[in-house]
């Protein structure tokens, strides 16, 4: 049996190819949208990819299992779960669904599906049994957003972020169930699962690639919340539950009616200079800057443009602020384009029409193009800029933000500004900050956008924190 883990260290996922080296035979489990790298992974192993399928209907990404199947892909996929989330997509293709203890074979290798609720209603998890290499019972489990390294699957997703009122503690209650299974597993079982540190698919995932059941269960938190009792698990998993980016919603239902076929990358076009003053002109597309000096991009900007580092958190910035109907133009150093494209396509936003680099965006100030720039103070000089025509936004977490705070702030978390924007006010100066600049960063950048008059704040937290002597609690 072949094992590889793909990761995409952005979105903190994993995917997995397990072949069956005597036949020749792959199979893929939560592929993203741009297949064509699993593929040849597969054939640089002398492997065919003959089936895909995913634990769930997923949040942070789009699924590549559609794209597999267009091109006569066998998928398989779960048939548990209520009405509401159905592939409704499969019976256009090649599919088997899924029920709790249904086994199908890759080659050699059996896949056996367990029905694993909680995270979501339909989500199954896979045992995996090496036939051919003479075992009987599983190697290990390849447990999607069922159990992660040092945590478990939020269950308030469906609530939070696809908007069915009402839907987490059920759902945390389905997942201690799913749990109490998990716990009589063998310990020798190895655990893959679909996430790792980073991921807002839950609040606590560790850094480690993979594990073992029996070192979960021993020192996973959330696991060791399960034995304290059920009401006990679920107040535990459903508090302090990060705000989940904006993009999932549509994530959610993409990935359960069908998601749009990619078929193939965008080929965005390279503007110089002179090109990047037209487009900018003509007002119709999205500037998208990568620049990782923050201060730089404050300092001198193309007017509107949005500003999305090229770091780990480049596609949760733009999937919260770029909508899958604007072209985008990338500002973007040429050795990171694809990349930059892969990450966008990889969250639905596929119009990436142009690009220019950052030499042609120096060119293109020198030259006099438009350009604006934003102001900047320090987290410790807060309190000197604060007056009665100013208020402090605070863009960190809900859970950062209700224990120490500054008095009277209100807060909204960055990844979920553009469906809150009522709540903030634009007859008064925004003083924008965070815990250490990145996000009030990204935020200053999208509320300039919308008309909004701000300064960024740079700079730590626990400065402004040190200046006044001790935390201030709202």
């Amino acid at each position: 049996m072949l094992f590889r883990q793909i990761s995409d260290d952005r979105l903190a996922q994993y995917a997995y190819l397990i072949g069956c080296q005597k036949t020749g035979e792959a199979l893929i489990i939560d592929p993203q949208r741009d297949i064509d790298r699993y593929i040849a992974l597969a054939e640089a192993e002398d492997l065919k990819i003959v089936a895909a399928t995913e634990t769930h209907i997923h949040a942070d990404f789009v699924s590549g299992s559609r794209e597999f199947a267009a091109r006569g892909v066998k998928v398989y996929l779960s048939d548990e779960g209520d009405k509401d989330w159905k592939y409704q997509w499969a019976s256009e293709y090649n599919t088997t669904l899924l029920k709790h203890r249904d086994t199908f074979q890759i080659g050699n290798i059996e896949i056996k599906a367990l029905h694993t609720p909680g995270h979501t209603p339909e989500h199954i998890a896979f045992m995996i049994t090496d036939l051919g290499g003479g075992a009987n019972k599983p190697m290990g489990i390849a447990s999607g957003d069922f159990v992660f390294v040092g945590d478990v699957g939020r269950p308030d997703l469906l609530e939070s972020a696809a908007g069915v009122a009402g839907a987490q503690e059920p759902s945390a209650r389905r997942l201690y169930a799913s749990l109490q299974e998990f716990m009589k597993m063998p310990d020798y079982l190895q655990l893959w699962p679909g996430h790792g540190a980073g991921s807002a698919c839950g609040k606590a995932l560790g850094a480690v690639p993979e594990s073992t059941v029996g070192y979960e269960k021993m020192f996973n938190a959330s696991i060791d919340a399960v034995r304290q009792g059920e009401d006990h698990f679920v107040g535990s998993i459903l508090e302090g539950q990060p705000e989940p980016p904006i993009y999932f919603a549509q994530m959610k239902k993409w990935n359960k009616v069908g998601p749009p076929l990619l078929k193939k990358m965008p080929d965005p076009v390279e503007l110089d200079s002179s090109a990047v003053r037209d487009m900018v002109a003509h007002n119709s597309t999205v500037f998208v800057d990568t620049r990782l000096d923050r201060s730089a991009f404050m300092k001198q900007h193309i007017p509107g443009s949005l500003y999305a580092p090229f770091d780990k958190t480049f596609p949760t910035v733009a999937g919260s602020y770029v909508k899958d109907t604007d072209n985008v133009c990338l500002i973007v150093d040429r050795t990171n384009l694809d990349e930059a494209v892969r990450n966008l396509i990889r969250i639905g936003r596929d119009n990436v029409v142009a690009f220019a680099t950052f030499d042609a965006l120096n060119e293109y100030f020198k030259s006099g193009g438009p350009s604006q720039s934003t102001s900047e103070i320090d987290m410790k000089d807060l309190d000197l800029h604060t007056n009665d025509g100013t208020v402090v936004l605070d863009v960190r977490r809900k859970s950062e933000h209700d224990p120490e705070s500054v008095p009277g702030s209100i807060n909204v978390a960055h990844t979920r500004l553009a469906s809150r924007m009522s709540e903030i006010p634009k007859d008064k100066k925004l003083l924008v900050h965070c815990r250490t600049g990145a996000r009030s960063a990204v935020a200053t950048a999208m509320l300039e956008r919308n008309g909004y008059d701000v300064v960024y704040v740079n700079g730590m937290f626990s400065d402004w924190q040190i200046a006044h002597g001790e935390t201030a609690v709202a």
